[in-house]
């Protein structure tokens, strides 16, 4: 699995209003394991609900997207800080079941599993004595 993001062109580019306030991410802190199962993914995802998140693999591109609403209690009149929405890429190698991948989201904490297909698990061979 290695990360990747989405290329723009110039032409989407050139379509973008002046005056357009540009999009910011913030990459979110991801640690993967290997297990004899598979993939382990856990992404720290603070503040993020699972109505706000998106997750999902499109041409062997798992991409994760959370966005935070602020709670804020009335109107601000001061803000010494601006809340980011999260965004993160990983190309799939070709032994992952995407079919199969499941995640879980626990107060903030995002686990996807990625299981390996079947082609890709170790088998064991029986060596026949004669």
């Amino acid at each position: 699995m290695a990360e990747t993001t989405i290329p723009t062109t110039a032409q989407e580019e050139s379509r973008a209003p002046a005056t357009r306030e540009e999009s910011r991410f913030l990459v979110p802190p991801v640690d993967i394991y290997e297990t004899s199962e598979g993939l382990t993914v856990v992404a720290d995802l603070p503040g993020v609900t699972k109505d706000n998140l998106d997750v999902r693999v499109e041409n062997n591109v798992l991409t994760i997207k959370g966005r935070l609403t602020p709670k804020a209690r009335g109107d601000n009149l001061y803000q010494e800080y601006e809340l980011h929405d999260f965004f993160r890429q990983f190309e799939l190698l070709e032994d992952v079941d995407q079919e199969k991948i499941t995640a879980e989201l626990k107060q903030g904490v995002l686990t996807l599993k990625l299981p390996k297909a079947e082609a890709a698990k170790p088998k064991k061979i029986t060596v026949k004595v004669n």
